[in-house]
């Protein structure tokens, strides 16, 4: 086999097609995984050592050249052609080129359904951990906005009508849970991922006698697996990584959303920094929140390469298909999206200064503190509907009066009744309409300041974890 000639090349007898080679060309996307792929090929050139498939002179020869096609494709020397379809034909010819033979002994015991099967598990465990460690960020961005403004309140909000007063710093820890459970899933991602596909050749297994376990200790894999047929055609992980990865942008998407709205002029709960914002080029006066509406905009981006995926594998028959090499451009988006919106709003967040008086005033105002009234007087024994009813009449009439409910005199709350006592205008202030929310998970400020402690030790135990987590290939 020369060089220049594709692996198929001895069953045909004509050149394929110009158009066809363009066509089913898939370097330009997957030279992507060319680190990987390497990575990959010299964990199996010392399986074929390992197995005396081929000679310790011969592996030497082929880590070497591996390297020096690495270093090539590192520095942007290296020759792409449409002619060798993929990344795997590209560093196969080149090593071929570098040092003869022996390279071509290199695919004995694989195909490229197993390899590239490899090459994307290599790539979604490290784009993982990476992610894991972006949202670390995020959160660190999170607390550190809302342990600066510990004590400043807001409206919370239900159909977009003010509610309830909460803690801002309560508000911003809903969006650190949410993603912690990003995290979580990411982190139960990685389990189902780091297994080896690698042995399972075509789809039925190798006749060589290779230790596919040695393989997998080499490229710090859990295990391998154990259907040559599943290893080749499964694309769950790619699936499951955009999965998560949709679900963590729809969670970016509605803080980002929040943010936008607050930094307008009818809100102006926030500001935020020139650094993070654009101008107009017709309104000099415009500052535009773009970070923010950007992240919303290219959430619909990763959404739809969770769809692409889903609808490339719905009605594939075992074991590989050609389809399947229109996995990765979905993938490679969905995962490059995903880590740049979370790196650019956590700067968004860090350059975010809150107007807590601007907050505060809205809070004031709206009857917030209504539903702390019908509480008031069903702890005074009165049924729970009957209270809400008379909270109620007590808004309609201090609405039509252009009045709060605590700017009322004693007398005018009693009409709604009688259990109203002086003491009522000490439970329907802002901070005590805060400060009684003590159920568990409330928004009552020593319980958020409890939740903002525990989350900052969850921020630094994941970190720990994450920096001694490393699938480093051994010996490489």
């Amino acid at each position: 086999m020369k060089e220049q000639e594709k692996p198929w090349q001895g069953r045909f007898d004509e050149a394929t097609d110009k158009l066809v080679e363009e066509f089913t060309s898939s370097h330009a996307t997957d030279r992507h995984l060319a680190r990987h792929d390497i990575l990959g090929s010299k964990a199996h050139a010392k399986t074929l050592a390992r197995a005396a498939i081929i000679s310790e002179a011969e592996l030497a020869a082929i880590l070497k050249g591996l390297d020096e096609v690495g270093k090539e494709i590192a520095a942007g020397a290296f020759k792409w052609s449409d002619a060798l379809e993929d990344v795997h034909m590209h560093i196969e010819s080149r090593l071929f080129e570098i040092i003869g033979d022996p390279a071509h002994k290199l695919h004995t015991a694989r195909s490229r359904n197993d390899q590239v099967a490899l090459d994307l598990r290599l790539y979604l465990r490290e784009r993982i951990v990476l992610v894991q460690r972006l949202i670390c960020d995020m959160q660190d961005a999170l607390c550190a906005l809302a342990t600066k403004n510990i004590s400043a309140i807001l409206p919370g909000y239900t159909h977009l009508q003010r509610a309830q007063p909460v803690l801002l710093a309560h508000h911003l820890l809903a969006y650190f849970e949410m993603l912690s459970r990003d995290g979580e899933r990411f982190d139960q991602m990685l389990s189902r991922v780091n297994i080896l596909p690698l042995g399972a050749a075509a789809l039925a297994g190798t006749t060589f006698p290779i230790d596919r376990q040695y393989t997998a200790n080499l490229l710090g894999f859990d295990g391998v697996a154990v259907n040559s047929m599943d290893a080749v055609s499964d694309r769950d992980s790619a699936i499951e990584f955009c999965a998560a990865a949709s679900l963590c942008m729809a969670h970016l998407s509605r803080l980002c959303e929040e943010i936008i709205l607050w930094s307008s002029a009818e809100f102006g709960f926030v500001t935020l920094s020139d650094s993070v914002s654009t101008g107009s080029s017709i309104m000099p006066q415009k500052k535009n929140p773009d970070v923010a509406e950007l992240v919303r905009g290219k959430t619909g981006r990763v959404y739809g390469s969770l769809m692409a995926l889903l609808t490339l594998m719905k009605s594939l028959p075992l074991t590989y298909n050609r389809d399947m090499q229109e996995d990765k451009p979905p993938l490679f988006d969905a995962a490059d999206t995903l880590c740049a919106c979370l790196a650019v709003t956590a700067r968004m967040i860090d350059n975010t200064k809150v107007n807590a008086e601007k907050m505060r005033r809205a809070a004031s105002q709206g009857f917030l503190n209504a539903t702390d009234l019908a509480d008031y007087l069903a702890a005074k024994g009165l049924p729970f509907r009957r209270a809400h009813h008379a909270a109620g009449k007590a808004v309609a009439f201090a609405l039509a009066q252009g009045k709060e409910l605590e700017q009322l005199s004693l007398e005018e709350l009693t009409r709604f009744d009688k259990n109203i006592q002086k003491d009522i205008y000490d439970f329907l202030t802002l901070e005590s309409v805060v400060s009684r929310r003590k159920s568990i998970g409330g928004t009552a400020p020593q319980l958020v300041k409890k939740a903002l402690a525990q989350a900052k030790r969850q921020i630094a135990k994941e970190r720990r974890l994450l920096e001694k987590l490393s699938f480093e290939a051994k010996g490489q």
